[in-house]
C-alpha cells in the first residue's frame, strides 16, 4: 500500500508542478501557428516541469510495484487519490482556494484508503487466460480507436467520453501489469497483454489531453477516475481472484466507494488550474 500512496503523491504532485510551469512559460505570450509547441519548449525550460516528468516517471515504477503485491481494486482507488495530493498542494503552491465541501472530500479519500488499507489482502493468485489477454488487448485497440476519432465527437457529451475511455485505457494498464508475469523478452513478446499495456496507455493519454483541451475538465476527470477505478477492479475479484481479508469484504467495498466518491468530488484538479483565481469583486 505504500508503493500505492506513494505513487498517488507523485502523480497528485507532478500535477502542480507542470501546471506552475506552464503558466510561467506562458508570461511571455505563445502567439503564432506553432504557440502550443513554443509552450511545450519554455516549459521544458522549467525546472518544475522536468521535475514534474521525474516523479511521474518514479509513480509508474510504483504503481507498477504496487500492482504486483496489492489488488487492483486498491491500487486503482490510491491513484484516483492522486487528485486530492494536487488539490492540497495546489492550495499551497497556486494559491488555490479550496471550499469546505472540498477539504471534506479530502477527508473522506484518506479515510476511504484507510478502510481500503486494513480491509485489502494480499493480490489474487491466478495468472490470467489468454481470452483474458486477448480482451484486454481488444480493448486497448478500441481505446485506440476513440482516441484517433475522440476530437470529432459532438461537443455534448464528449468530454465524459473522452475521460471514459481514458479511464478504460489506464484501467488496461493496470491489468495488463497484472497479466505479464515472466519477464523474459521472448515471452513478453509472445503475449498479448504486453501489446495490452503499450496501446492502451498511449491511447489513454492521447484521449486525456483531447478532453481537457476541448471540454470540460471536471466532467472528463470525473469519467476517468470512474473508467480506471470500477473496472479494473472488477477484473481483479472476477477473473484474477483478487480478495479481502478474511470478515472484512464489507469495509473494502465501503472503503473503495469512499475513496472513489472523495475523487470525484475533487474532479475539478483533473488540470491543476493555471492561473491563480481572481479576487471577488
Amino acid at each position: 500500500m505504500i508503493c500505492a500512496l506513494g505513487a498517488s503523491v507523485c502523480f497528485g504532485t507532478a500535477t502542480v508542478l507542470q501546471a506552475m510551469a506552464a503558466r510561467a512559460a506562458g508570461e511571455g505570450g505563445t502567439g503564432g501557428a506553432g504557440g502550443a509547441a513554443v509552450l511545450l519548449l519554455r516549459a521544458l525550460r522549467q525546472w518544475r516541469y522536468l521535475a514534474g516528468l521525474g516523479l511521474d516517471g518514479v509513480g509508474f515504477v510504483l504503481q507498477i510495484l504496487a500492482l504486483r503485491s496489492l489488488p487492483i481494486y486498491a491500487v486503482g482507488a490510491a491513484l484516483a487519490a492522486s487528485l486530492a495530493v494536487t488539490a492540497v498542494v495546489a492550495s499551497r503552491l497556486l494559491h488555490v482556494r479550496l471550499s469546505r465541501v472540498e477539504w471534506a472530500a479530502v477527508a473522506v479519500v484518506c479515510g476511504g484508503l484507510a478502510m481500503l488499507g486494513l480491509a485489502s489482502g494480499p493480490e489474487g493468485d491466478r495468472t490470467g487466460s489468454l481470452a483474458l489477454k486477448y480482451a484486454m488487448l481488444g480493448t486497448s485497440v478500441a481505446v485506440l480507436v476513440l482516441a484517433l476519432v475522440g476530437g470529432r465527437l459532438p461537443d455534448r457529451g464528449r468530454a465524459l467520453a473522452l475521460g471514459l475511455g481514458s479511464g478504460f485505457g489506464f484501467g488496461v494498464v493496470e491489468v495488463a501489469v497484472r497479466l505479464i508475469a515472466d519477464l523474459d523478452p521472448g515471452t513478453l513478446l509472445a503475449n498479448p497483454a504486453t501489446y495490452a499495456l503499450l496501446i492502451g496507455g498511449g491511447a489513454a493519454f492521447l484521449l486525456l489531453t483531447t478532453a481537457l483541451e476541448r471540454g470540460s475538465v471536471t466532467t472528463a476527470t470525473a469519467g476517468l477516475v470512474i473508467g480506471e477505478t470500477i473496472g479494473p477492479a472488477l477484473v481483479g475479484v472476477v477473473w484474477l481472484g483478487d480478495r479481502t481479508r478474511e470478515g472484512l469484504a464489507w469495509l473494502g467495498v465501503l472503503g473503495f466507494a469512499v475513496a472513489v466518491a472523495g475523487a470525484l468530488a475533487l474532479a475539478r484538479f483533473g488540470e491543476a488550474p493555471a492561473k491563480e483565481p481572481s479576487a471577488p469583486a
